[in-house]
């Protein structure tokens, strides 16, 4: 156990893709989701990486998530991640991300992988990089399958209760941790360490980052595992980042909202 952690966000930060919609195939395959379902979410996520998130969204994401996994097997969403990590997720990691994993870990601090995505998805993500840290939502389960109730909702405001929690516990100073985002939804979590950098950021986030001079690092090469143990990058620390259906549920929050909006205005 480290003196300090680095925090990092998943998608965009970590891997080059939201890892929720990652799962949209296989989820459709085993008939967990309709077509529809995938098609209207994938459009909509594309809006809300171009166009952020507010409080209001947040929410019904929240709420439309326990709704949509509402009486899924755990096993069988288990056995769809396990089944589909190699392909579909681990030719996506960030080599960035994977070499400043390695070298905060090097450093003797504990890395910890901070996602509104499942704890079922987000854990096996994180053995891939070998990280066992992991605050990620937590969905209600009775009998084996989830009861539609959330437990933790790990998105915005919310990763910093589990961040300070975990600081608390293992008696981290969180002036000496480190924070990696892309979105400015994770504003709070940045601000709440002592070492903030942007990944990819979007609009909002860069300009907060220019405003406080946090670094703004740019990961552009996603490649399999076997490739980042063989042309693993450097990356300076100095200088530096569920249930399942979430980016189903932000999808539909996000078409929603936008399918509104445009019959208002025609």
């Amino acid at each position: 156990m480290g003196q300090s952690a680095a925090f990092f966000d998943l998608d965009k930060t970590v891997i080059a893709k939201s890892s929720a919609l990652a799962f949209g195939r296989p989820l459709y395959r085993d008939g967990l989701i309709s077509r529809r379902d995938v098609v209207k979410s994938a459009y909509a996520q594309l809006m809300f990486r171009l166009g952020g998130t507010d409080e209001q969204t947040m929410a019904r994401t929240r709420d439309y998530l326990a709704t949509l996994c509402k009486g899924w097997k755990v096993e069988q969403v288990q056995q769809i991640v396990g089944e589909a990590l190699q392909e579909l997720i681990n030719p996506y990691v960030y080599a960035e991300a994977a070499a400043l994993i390695a070298e905060h870990q090097g450093a003797g601090r504990d890395v910890v992988l901070v996602s509104a995505s499942g704890d079922e998805m987000v854990r096996p993500i994180g053995a891939l990089l070998g990280v066992t840290d992991i605050i990620a939502t937590r969905m209600g389960i009775v009998d084996g399958r989830y009861s539609g109730e959330i437990e933790f909702y790990a998105a915005g405001p919310s990763k910093v209760i589990g961040v300070q929690e975990l600081a608390d516990e293992r008696g981290y100073d969180l002036a000496e941790c480190y924070a990696y985002s892309d979105s400015s939804s994770d504003l709070p979590l940045l601000e709440a360490v002592g070492h903030p950098s942007a990944v990819n950021p979007d609009r909002a986030l860069r300009r907060v980052a220019l405003e406080n001079q946090w670094p703004v690092l740019e990961f552009r090469h996603p490649i399999p595992l076997g490739r980042r143990l063989r042309e693993r990058p450097a990356v300076p620390v100095a200088a530096a980042a569920l249930g399942v259906g979430v980016g189903v549920a932000i999808g539909f929050a996000i078409y929603g909202r936008h399918r509104r909006t445009k019959a208002a205005l025609s």
